[in-house]
């Protein structure tokens, strides 16, 4: 499993990276795309009380110990990913032995949610009677709250 967190870009731009670099990073890996995942923490990139989001971006790969030998090309896909999203890529490494790697993969659900397996949930023709009655606004005060403010400080 390659895990890439990118820390000082938004949240939807790192999905955006991820979709477009992910099948050129399985390439170079030699492995299948399911193996690559992106962490877009929600937080922002600080140096000195200054908030340098976008400005600076830090990447951290955290791979098999495997794939030490191909980290530059790995970088140059990553960087060239983030492309004008960032002013300014740092990319670090790091690296671990598979045997220390425990998951549990549920047998009864597909690994990923993907845009064929995503359910959409429409609202119920009964639950959108249920919000127009909330929305009746008869009782809403539509007048002039400054009226008698504005008579005396004329």
């Amino acid at each position: 499993m390659i895990n890439i967190s990118i820390i000082g870009l938004d949240q939807f731009i790192v999905g955006d990276i991820s979709k477009e670099i992910t099948p050129n990073l399985a390439k170079i890996y030699e492995t299948d795309e399911e193996e690559i995942n992106f962490i877009a923490p929600s937080n922002m990139y600080f140096h000195k009380g200054i908030d340098q989001t976008s400005w600076n971006t830090l990447v951290r790969v955290s791979a098999p110990h495997q794939y030490d030998i191909i980290e530059k090309e790995v970088a140059e896909i990553i960087e060239k990913g983030i492309g004008e999203n960032a002013i300014n890529v740092a990319i670090e490494f790091n690296y671990y032995e598979e045997t220390h790697r425990y998951e549990r993969i549920s047998e009864d659900y597909p690994r990923y949610m993907t845009e064929e397996n995503l359910i959409n949930i429409e609202a119920d023709e009964d639950d959108e009677d249920e919000n127009e009655e909330d929305d009746d606004l008869s009782d809403v005060f539509d007048g002039d709250i400054f009226a008698n403010f504005n008579k005396t400080h004329s």
